[in-house]
């Protein structure tokens, strides 16, 4: 075959997801080390039948719609360099966007039919319209509509300018210029005048204006490099192709012309798919052959495109939508009290209609002539009824009056109230320098802020390891080649002086990154070829070098003479093993779209690139097809060993294969990512028939995805093993260490991998996830039956475990498995089975028994489904934590999401609610400010139903002595100001600022993290004590004034303004009761509201337009309005002070007792003070 005459390289690209797989029959069923101090049990089949995975597996064509086969009726079709003709037939967009969800003309009718979503809002609305009614007027119409719409307009002039940035924004961006192909010569146009059809040129640097398939570049082979840290947020450079057949063509100079039929728009920005006809040849396309709007170009002078997707559906614009809300759990129970509220008004509404009803009955002969409610209108000389509608009619006003004057039992300043708290603590916990990652310079991210406070109720965390509880930077640590091991064990390894260099004009070129090499190897691999062992060992590095889509950038130094190769790739394992191919004398120097070369200990070698099948979840393998100079032709072969044992040839020693099985446990026992390495020669009849058989699939109008990985199956068989690759991923930074305190916080944490289960099992020990006494329940089934009857065996096992700890250790309360660890270590083949069947609640059953769970090899949508599980059958809080693409269906689905930006860009984060850098910081976001959060906002809402309830009953006790005519006492302004400004700073302040506890003691002891599990500051028993105590506060505040100025000749408006400030003062001295922290604001708002509240008052009674005109001034001079405050705050306050003294001197939760241990605490016997918690329970199930 001719080796110059290269097959064009032409990609099946999938996205490469972590996937669940059977276990190779071939592996090794020994225990680890750890001699006879780890018990272990293994429920597992040997089947060798396939298993095809159900509706969780990690099949790709489930995963993306640009993987589904298109259709003649499904398909678009652009006339390149026609933006005429393309848009005759199908209405493209225009490529302006618009992220503003508003215009000048809908803003006002769009953004209150959005804020009237809230329930709350339509019900004061109703109220405001009620009080316009001329018979049920009881404040001014101004005052009663005053609240509501304070509120509706600072949402409002919020949603306004967050609307402004963003057409701002756009504006900026759809005025950007690019160059346009117009009258045959490339011409600045704006982005938003581009159409679809249209050829653009593209210079480095430069952002790209929509979705274009590449035509040609600067490059001879037609690679462009393009950054695309805007779409996914990923550094590396990626690779893009221009097809051969336009890869000469100048727009300027000759007509291009031509035909593409491509897939509908759609979000799955790591696929497309498309055919070209052009000068009477039919091209496949690509996801290699499209560069997306908001990606840069690099490393390349130009690229030339046709646009194929513009504006809103271009992939960038589909994917820009936010992650799904959610909301907080404590809001969830706040609104069944909302209820209970609601139907407490209706109960003092119904008494007031009802006891008027009575009193109009029992008066009716004297209607006529009472004074202030006189019947008759004698005035005009006829006699007429006045304000009068009937004992029916005056009943219905009477309870529709009623629920006007009483309408703050429902605070509707507590929503917007928690929405400021909810900012404030926001901004505390991004300025935490304690979550701050100094290594990417990042700070802790709040991207939702409705969900603070459920990180002080999590009960399960289940997280992902690679990048998430390891660093996700590889380094090459050992090989197994041709069954020997090279591992350093024989030899100290080290690391070069200077590492491996070689010579390219007169500079010195040379691994941008050091790889620790072992000497005997390192010895075999120069010598070449000469050798048996020396062969072996050069195929493995060359196919480590060649068989990846590792992109090699040659960096300048401060010395002229050093030339540094970054290698840049999508997979972090792909770097490590090119780095350590290159240390070893293997560099590759330059990849094209046809051919590589890499530099072979001095020499120089161009290979052509004759194909290439990119790794997917199915396969779970990746190939290249390589021509040699000596025009032969090998495939090159690296997978899992799940996949790859199964296509070893018989060419290959038995004892090599089953050395090298060793070789690969005793690897993923250290906890290393492994890899197996193989290859086979290929005959010219064998190229030529797959050849046929690529071109056949890569044209392929339906079923071509199935058909590429078909092709690539059949010439990734009868390989002969080179080795194995054996990767280091360290732990990140404080892991064990958070895992322990997560733990001893009373927080299961599940960890969910795609690795193999040796790695998962040997990271999980080092993490501490994993204990020597620990008891290993391990399930690996390949059927339905056989998984059940794992469960079944395992749940019987772990209770006998559980039941002996609980009677030989008399610990009462303690759950069984806290004391008796069983570990459930499970693979993803199982779940095929058990997940979305009836053994869901037999696995749940058996997680439930255990203190730790280990799930290997799952698919992306099983982690999903396995937080599901946990979620349908328990009311406790779960959290996800991950930072790839594999890890956003997990953090969607969980009450809580959490992404870290790490090495595999940024689509955890944009789908989470929080991120942050390392794992270890979960423990102050959970332990800290976690609680913190909860305990302010658990307090928050139920002071604010207090206050207001307080305020409503002193009304409603007035009332029952004012014939129930629901005239007020209190102004009409101070009933509306109540909310508004009286009472509203301080509850802010003290939910934004005040703890309970501090740092240093939240963290030494995290068992203090269980208040959040035992809902110790929010529920139904605290909310009916928190009514009591609101009830006997309104009975003194109200009653001893009364009896105070019984039968004196003090008008309505005096009283009132003694009542009115009263409350205020009563429930802002109750507040500072509770308060833990002082600080000059917490100072400045509780007293200041209680001085505000003063001025407000004199203000309004000096007014004397407004009723109760000097009424503040003729009351205050008096000695008994004095008396009377002090009266009120001794007598409302004492029962509770009492019972507060009593309840925390005979029984004191845990963080009354820290709370102590820190007042009482000195410096010197700081560290000897022991705080004996209260026993961590499991919850009950749902």
């Amino acid at each position: 075959m001719d080796s110059k005459t290269p097959v064009e390289n032409l990609y099946s690209i999938e996205p490469a997801l972590s996937s669940s797989s059977r276990r190779s029959n071939f592996s090794t069923h020994s225990k680890a080390s750890g001699g006879n101090s780890i018990r272990e049990v293994n429920f597992s089949d040997s089947g060798s039948k396939p298993v095809r995975y159900g509706s969780l597996s990690a099949d790709s064509e489930t995963n993306s719609m640009s993987q589904k086969e298109i259709n003649d009726e499904d398909a678009r079709l652009v006339h390149i360099n026609d933006p005429v003709k393309t848009n005759e037939r199908f209405e493209f967009a225009g490529n302006s966007i618009r992220t503003g969800k508003y215009s000048i003309l809908t803003f006002l009718p769009r953004n209150l039919f959005e804020q009237f979503h809230r329930v709350a809002y339509i019900y004061f609305l109703v109220i405001a319209l009620l009080n316009q009614l001329p018979q049920l007027a009881v404040f001014g119409r101004g005052a009663s509509i005053m609240p509501l719409a304070l509120v509706i307009l600072v949402s409002a002039v919020k949603d306004a300018y967050e609307d402004f940035r963003r057409h701002r924004s756009d504006r900026i961006e759809n005025n950007r210029l690019a160059s346009v192909l117009l009258n045959d010569q490339f011409q600045q146009k704006k982005w938003k005048n581009i159409q679809v059809g249209e050829i653009i040129k593209i210079h480095a640097n430069e952002t790209i204006p929509c979705d274009m398939v590449l035509l040609s570049t600067s490059d001879p082979t037609g690679v462009a490099y393009v950054q695309t840290i805007n779409l996914d947020g990923e550094s590396n450079l990626k690779t893009r192709y221009a097809k051969q057949e336009t890869l000469l063509k100048t727009p300027e100079k000759e007509k291009v012309t031509g035909l593409i039929k491509y897939e509908k728009p759609n979000r799955n920005i790591y696929g497309f798919q498309a055919n070209m006809e052009i000068d009477g040849k039919r091209l496949s396309l690509g996801p290699s052959n499209i560069i997306l709007r908001g990606c840069e170009l690099k490393n390349t002078a130009w690229a030339v495109g046709v646009a194929v997707y513009a504006g809103r559906e271009t992939k960038v614009m589909l994917n820009s939508s936010g992650a799904s809300s959610k909301r907080s759990r404590l809001e969830t129970h706040m609104n069944l009290e909302i209820i209970f509220l609601s139907l407490f008004l209706i109960a003092l509404c119904t008494v007031v209609s009802v006891c008027a009803a009575v009193w109009l009955r029992c008066h009716r002969d004297e209607l006529d002539f009472l004074p202030f409610y006189r019947r008759k209108d004698f005035s005009e000389g006829e006699e007429d009824d006045y304000n009068y509608h009937g004992w029916g009619l005056e009943i219905c006003f009477t309870f529709l009056m009623s629920v006007i004057v009483f309408q703050i039992m429902i605070p509707i300043s507590l929503y917007i109230s928690m929405e400021l708290v909810r900012v404030g603590q926001a901004y505390f916990m991004i300025l935490d320098s304690q979550m701050y990652d100094e290594s990417s310079n990042s700070r802790f991210q709040c991207r939702a802020l409705n969900i603070n406070e459920d990180l002080g109720q999590i009960k399960y965390v289940f997280s992902d390891k690679t990048g998430t509880l390891t660093e996700n930077k590889m380094e090459f640590q050992c090989a197994s080649i041709w069954g020997v091991d090279y591992s350093g064990r024989k030899a100290i390894s080290q690391y070069q002086k200077n590492g491996y260099f070689v010579q390219v004009d007169g500079k010195v070129l040379r691994p941008k990154m050091k790889v620790k090499t072992d000497p005997d190897l390192l010895q075999f691999a120069r010598n070449r070829k000469e050798t048996k062992e020396g062969s072996h060992i050069h195929d493995f590095f060359l196919a480590l070098a060649a068989c990846n889509t590792i992109v090699p950038l040659i960096v300048d130094t401060p010395d002229p003479t050093v030339k540094l190769i970054d290698y840049q790739g999508e997979s972090p394992d792909e770097q490590a093993l090119v780095y350590a191919a290159a240390s070893y004398g293997f560099m590759l120097i330059e990849r094209t779209s046809g051919h590589i070369v890499i530099d072979i200990q001095g020499e120089r070698q161009r290979f052509n690139v004759l194909g290439l099948h990119e790794f997917d979840s199915d396969r779970k393998r990746m190939s290249v097809i390589l021509g040699f100079p000596d025009k032969s032709v090998k495939v090159f072969v690296k997978g899992a060993d799940t996949s790859m044992f199964s296509v070893i040839g018989r060419c290959t020693d038995i004892n090599v294969i089953r050395t090298t099985e060793a070789h690969l446990y005793s690897y993923s026992s250290l906890g290393l990512r492994t890899l197996v390495i193989g290859m086979r020669e290929l005959s010219s009849s064998e190229f030529e028939e797959w050849h046929s058989a690529f071109e056949a699939a890569s044209t392929a109008l339906t079923g071509r995805a199935s058909l590429l990985r078909k092709v690539a199956s059949n010439i990734e068989n009868n390989l002969c093993i080179l080795g194995a690759s054996g990767i280091e991923d360290k732990l990140q930074q404080g892991v064990p260490e958070a895992i322990e305190s997560l733990r001893t916080a009373g927080i299961k944490v599940w960890v969910l991998t795609g690795d193999k289960q040796e790695t998962a099992i040997s990271i999980g020990y080092s993490s501490k996830l994993l204990t020597r006494k620990m008891t290993r329940i391990i399930i690996n089934s390949n059927s339905k039956e056989s998984c059940r009857k794992s469960l079944e065996d395992a749940i019987i096992m772990s209770k006998k475990l559980t039941t002996v700890s609980g009677t030989t250790n008399d610990t009462g309360g303690t759950s069984g498995a806290g004391l008796t660890p069983v570990a459930l270590i499970i693979d993803g083949t199982s779940l095929v089975y058990i997940l979305d069947s009836e053994l869901e609640e037999r696995l749940f059953q058996l997680a439930c028994n255990c203190s730790v769970v280990l799930c290997c090899r799952v698919a992306p949508l099983q982690k999903a489904g396995i937080v599901a599980l946990v979620k349908k059958r328990t009311a406790d809080m779960t959290l996800a934590i991950g930072d790839g693409a594999n890890d956003v269906s997990m953090i969607q689905k969980a009450d809580v999401g959490v992404g870290i930006s790490g090495q595999e860009g940024r689509q955890a984060v944009m789908a989470s609610d929080f991120a942050m850098g390392q794992f270890r910081f979960l423990v102050p976001l959970l332990l800290v400010h976690g609680h913190w959060n909860y305990q302010r906002m658990g307090y928050m809402i139920l002071y604010n139903f207090y206050r207001n309830a307080v305020f409503v009953l002193v009304l409603f006790w007035y009332v029952l002595f004012t014939c129930f005519t629901l005239t007020t006492a209190i102004t009409e302004w101070s009933s509306v100001l109540y909310s508004v400004i009286y009472t509203s700073v301080p509850t802010i302040v003290v939910g934004i600022l005040d703890k309970d506890l501090s740092r240093r003691t939240l963290l030494k002891y995290p068992q203090l993290y269980g208040a959040g599990h035992r809902q110790e500051c929010y529920n139904r028993r605290l909310f009916w004590i928190t009514m009591v105590d609101t009830l006997w506060q309104s009975v003194v505040a109200f009653f001893i004034p009364l009896l105070a100025y019984w039968g004196s000749t003090i008008d309505a408006s005096s009283i009132g303004d003694l009542w009115t400030l009263a409350v205020v003062i009563l429930v802002n001295l109750h507040l500072a009761m509770d308060v833990i922290r002082w600080n000059w604001i917490t100072h400045a708002a509780i007293w200041g509201s209680i001085i505000a509240t003063c001025i407000c008052v004199i203000i309004i009674d000096a007014l004397p337009s407004l009723v109760g005109y000097w009424a503040i001034f003729e009351i205050a001079k008096t000695g008994l309005f004095w008396l009377c405050l002090l009266a009120i705050i001794v007598v409302a306050l004492l029962p509770r002070f009492v019972v507060k003294v009593l309840y925390q001197l005979y029984t004191p939760c845990d963080v009354q007792i820290a709370r102590e241990a820190e007042k009482f605490r000195t410096q010197s016997e700081s560290g000897a003070v022991e705080i004996e918690m209260n026993p961590i329970l499991d919850t009950p199930r749902r």
